[in-house]
């Protein structure tokens, strides 16, 4: 639970610098942001979930159009 938290609060940190981004880049990011963190939940914090969910999160966030 600790390593979840820990995530969730470097990806909040990480995405307050999201200015200048264009949309594209910024729905990427938070796609990759939101993946890792159901990535980490769903495998009880296993690295490779993190990374395999936040890939997966990056790429939907990417075809994201509004």
């Amino acid at each position: 639970m600790a390593k979840t938290m820990t995530l969730i609060a470097l990806m909040a940190g990480t995405l307050a610098g999201c200015a200048g981004m264009t949309e594209r880049q910024r729905n990427t990011a938070i796609g990759a942001a939101g993946g890792a963190v159901l990535g980490s939940v769903l495998t009880g914090g296993d690295a490779v979930g993190t990374v395999g969910g936040a890939a997966v999160g990056g790429v939907i966030g990417n075809q994201i159009k509004k």
